[in-house]
């Protein structure tokens, strides 16, 4: 089994919907519009790179103080 860096966590829809605090298909809608880029699993679920959803979450929070 491979071993994953913090770096390299996926996260599902319904976990970056909880971290900005709206719906998971909203998420869906960022990915398709470009805001955010998703990785696709076999399945074919979304899967958002944890370091970029971060990174647009204190991108918004910075916005927020300003």
């Amino acid at each position: 089994m491979a071993s994953t860096k913090p770096d390299d966590e996926l996260l599902t829809p319904a976990e970056v919907a909880k971290m900005f605090r709206v719906d998971p298909k909203t998420v869906t809608r960022w990915a398709k519009s470009g805001k955010l880029s998703s990785i696709r699993t076999l399945g074919g679920h979304r899967r958002y790179r944890a370091n970029e959803v971060n990174g647009l979450l204190d991108g918004q929070q910075q916005a927020a103080s300003e």
